[in-house]
């Protein structure tokens, strides 16, 4: 009876949610807009007995099969790369950390989240090394060599030990950079013998990637999946798993090995978010293939940063264009125009993402999610253009 009524609590928090959502058009930058679709979903989640599925069972088994095979085939992933899911990208750095750094990583970042990764991983491996590259500097395959070369250099070495990581940031939330899968390919050609970690957090889902260019990447659901916070994606390639297993650590809940071989059950380490799973295959049936988001995701980009830079009152936050995301658009005013802008958005029912960190009192962000329709950034405009 207790699962019962809280099975009901969950249904019918989530759909108030989802209708409080609807009345406003979300452009925040994640938690953001999800799916309506999930209003349909979450019932026939309680219909179908989802929200009490034991995780051991052959239904959740079943479910977790067809949710992999499902983000392979939407997202282009090959075939011999693993996914595994854990509860947000924080936790991934720490999976990471665990299980697949001996010693030392090297952090190259232009942002919060790149930073906060490189702080995190630290507190376990107290070796490991950040870099701050200015947001306006592309953190390209020049910027990568220098700086591990001169790292290496001041630390008596001429070259990496084999069994270090190189973590990068695709796509920083903070400041809206990005870094190009050129770049990525370019980064495992020089450095074959190291795992490329990737944090694709606000970019998973949005933009195709060419996954072979990188061992280890990760991403949250309320982003780019058009889903509630609550779930992360792990993409592992064989070199990675071949590395969790040379590393052999499994004494935590979350170990990247124990994780592994419970996935070759399709099941997990520990009670996982089953409704969070549930919903990731409800949404990967419905959406088209990584290739047509990816299109439609930096043709609107395109359109939104032009618009932004077409105002006296506001700059785009980062100069060089092939440095901007594509998923994040960062805009640069003045206190008192974001102020005012915000107070218009939210009369228009129009909710506009804050800045974050030391560009917080600067910048406003403005999501483009593949969850967001046409309908809605055509809103958004309209909102801008009013001021013109």
């Amino acid at each position: 009876m207790n699962t019962l009524l809280l099975s009901v609590f969950l249904v019918f928090v989530m759909k108030k949610n989802i209708q409080k959502q609807k009345s406003m058009t979300n452009f925040n930058v994640g938690p953001s807009t999800v799916y309506p679709q999930l209003a349909d979903y979450l019932k026939d989640a309680y219909n179908e007995g989802v929200l009490s599925m034991p995780h051991r069972g052959a239904a959740f088994a079943e479910m977790m099969q067809n949710t992999v095979s499902l983000l392979k085939e939407k997202l282009n992933i090959p075939e011999d790369y693993t996914i595994l899911f854990a509860s947000s990208a924080t936790e991934c750095w720490e999976i990471i950390a665990q299980s697949l750094t001996t010693q030392k990583s090297y952090h190259l970042f232009s942002g919060a989240f790149g930073e906060k990764w490189f702080k995190y991983t630290q507190k376990i491996h107290p070796l490991a090394e950040g870099f701050l590259v200015d947001c306006q500097t592309p953190i390209n395959i020049s910027t990568i060599q220098k700086t591990l070369t001169f790292a290496e250099r001041r630390g008596g070495n001429l070259t990496m030990a084999d069994k270090e990581l190189i973590c990068l940031t695709q796509n920083e939330t903070s400041n809206g950079t990005q870094i190009l899968m050129e770049t990525l390919k370019e980064a495992k050609k020089l450095y074959p013998a190291q795992l490329l970690a990737i944090d694709a957090t606000s970019s998973m889902g949005g933009i195709a990637f060419e996954w072979q260019h990188a061992d280890i990447w990760y991403g949250s659901v309320q982003k780019c999946f058009g889903l509630p916070a609550g779930l992360a994606i792990m993409v592992l390639s064989p070199r990675a798993i071949a590395r969790a297993i040379e590393i052999n650590e499994k004494i935590h809940y979350n170990s990247l090995l124990s994780m592994y071989e419970n996935m070759q059950k399709f099941q997990t380490t520990h009670t996982p978010n089953v409704l969070g799973i549930y919903l990731l295959m409800r949404v990967m049936q419905q959406v088209e293939n990584i290739s047509i988001i990816s299109e439609t995701t930096k043709k609107r980009a395109k359109e939104l940063y032009q618009l932004m830079n077409s105002f006296y009152e506001y700059n785009l936050l980062i100069k060089n264009e092939k440095m901007r995301s594509d998923t994040v658009i960062a805009i640069e005013a003045t206190p008192l125009a974001i102020k005012n802008i915000k107070e218009k958005a939210q009369k228009a029912n129009i909710l506009l993402g804050n800045g974050y960190d030391i560009w917080k009192e600067t910048t406003f962000r403005i999501a483009n999610f593949p969850a967001i329709s046409d309908k809605e950034v055509k809103l958004l405009e309209e909102l801008f253009l009013e001021k013109k």
